[in-house]
C-alpha cells in the first residue's frame, strides 16, 4: 500500500512539473511574441518619421533652395516626432555627433551607435551589403519597458547639409540654428545616427 501510494506521489509530482513546464513555455512564447510586436510597431514609427522628415526637407528644398531645408528642418523635425509618440511610445533621433544637442545619445544609445557605426564600416571593408534595417532593441521583461533603436545611414540627399562640403551659406543657416552643431563630415554610406524609440506600458 506504501509503494501504490508512494507512486501517486511521484506521479502527482511529475504532472505537476510537466504542467509548470508547459506554462513556463507558453509564457515565454507569448513574451517573445509580445517583443517582435513590438519590434514591428517600432520600425513603422521610425519610418513614419524618417519619411515625414525627408519629404518636408525635400519639399523647402525644392522650393528655397538648402538654407530653407535648414530652416524646415529645424522646424518640423520635433513636432512630427511628438505626433508620432503616443500609446506609450516615445519616438526620436540620436546620433554620436549630435546638430541638436536636445537629441544627444545616453550610455546605452552611444553603445548602439558604436555597434551600427562597426557594422557598416566592416561592411564597406569587406565590399558587402550590411543586411537591413541596422537595428538593435531592449527589452525588460519585468517593468515590460521596451527600446528601439534603427540606424539612419548617411545618403546623398543629406550630404549637402551634413557632408564634408556644406556651402558657407548653408553652413551659416545650420548655425544660427544650431551654434554648438557637430553634425558635419560624414561621408556617403557612413552612420549618420539613429532613430530612438521607446515604450513604456
Amino acid at each position: 500500500m506504501k509503494n501504490g501510494v508512494m507512486l501517486v506521489a511521484i506521479s502527482l509530482l511529475a504532472s505537476s512539473a510537466h504542467s509548470l513546464a508547459d506554462t513556463a513555455t507558453a509564457n515565454e512564447k507569448q513574451s517573445e511574441n509580445s517583443v517582435q510586436e513590438k519590434v514591428k510597431e517600432a520600425r513603422l514609427h521610425a519610418k513614419a518619421l524618417g519619411g515625414a522628415l525627408k519629404s518636408r526637407l525635400q519639399q523647402a528644398i525644392q522650393s528655397g533652395g538648402l538654407e530653407a531645408g535648414v530652416n524646415e528642418c529645424q522646424i518640423a523635425a520635433a513636432p512630427i516626432a511628438l505626433a508620432l509618440s503616443q500609446n506609450g511610445w516615445e519616438v526620436g533621433r540620436t546620433a554620436l555627433k549630435v546638430r541638436n544637442p536636445n537629441n544627444a545619445a545616453d550610455q546605452w544609445e552611444r553603445e548602439q551607435l558604436a555597434w551600427f557605426s562597426q557594422l557598416l564600416t566592416k561592411a564597406k571593408q569587406d565590399n558587402l551589403t550590411p543586411k537591413r534595417p541596422l537595428e538593435t532593441y531592449q527589452y525588460d521583461s519585468e517593468s515590460g519597458k521596451f527600446r528601439y533603436m534603427m540606424a539612419i545611414e548617411q545618403g546623398q540627399v543629406c550630404m549637402a547639409c551634413h557632408g564634408a562640403n556644406v556651402a558657407p551659406s548653408v553652413k551659416q543657416s545650420i548655425l544660427k540654428h544650431y551654434p554648438n552643431d557637430q553634425a558635419t563630415g560624414f561621408e556617403l554610406g557612413e552612420l549618420r545616427g539613429a532613430f530612438t524609440l521607446s515604450y513604456t506600458p
